[in-house]
């Protein structure tokens, strides 16, 4: 699922934009996803009421400046459709999403904003779809308990990469995190 088309903008008003996503990428990248939106304004050399026309909420610029991440783990999860293991597939794709969140300062709060709230947005609507199809075929083959949502999910997973966003070892923590949810989430028998 992509971000809606826009109406085309004037060039000024294109080259603002750019200028904007450019410093917002650089101070996410130095200060994570509450770097204040004034100096974003000021490091693109545009007034602040030129951002907020542009992205009216700091959710709205995250989700901008995360477009790409975004767009390709909803890529990701659509191929995983048809692995042969529902489990894995799910599996894969929630790595991906950490692995993605740890590395990419900024898009772990990012999903988790999108993900915790009901305001419709893109990226909420994108993440959540490319979830619950995974999940739903992992519930279906009973990999996966039925008592648990992709929201629930996608919180668990987005808490687990925003812990270990700054951590040396991430890749190694948030692996066993992950492991001891997805352990969690199995059926118990009987």
């Amino acid at each position: 699922m992509t971000q809606p088309t826009a109406k085309p903008m004037r060039a000024d008003a294109a080259r603002n934009y750019e200028r904007i996503l450019a410093a917002a990428r650089s101070a996410f990248a130095e200060q994570g996803a509450q770097a204040p939106l004034d100096d974003i304004a000021q490091r693109a050399g545009v007034g602040n009421a030129t951002l907020y026309r542009h992205f009216p909420t700091r959710q709205a610029l995250l989700e901008a400046v995360h477009r790409d991440h975004i767009e390709a783990l909803c890529r990701q999860a659509e191929a995983l459709l048809s692995s042969a293991s529902p489990s894995e597939a799910l599996m894969s794709w929630l790595k991906a999403v950490v692995a993605q969140g740890s590395t990419t300062r900024g898009l772990a709060a990012s999903l988790m904003a999108a993900v915790g709230t009901q305001e419709e947005s893109w990226c909420r609507a994108a993440i959540v779809t490319s979830a619950t199809a995974l999940l739903t075929r992992a519930q279906q083959s009973n990999a996966i308990r039925q008592d648990v949502t992709a929201t629930q999910l996608l919180k668990f997973v987005n808490a687990i990469a925003l812990a270990t966003e700054t951590e040396p070892d991430r890749d190694q923590q948030s692996g066993h995190l992950l492991d001891l949810l997805l352990n969690g989430l199995r059926p118990t028998p009987g």
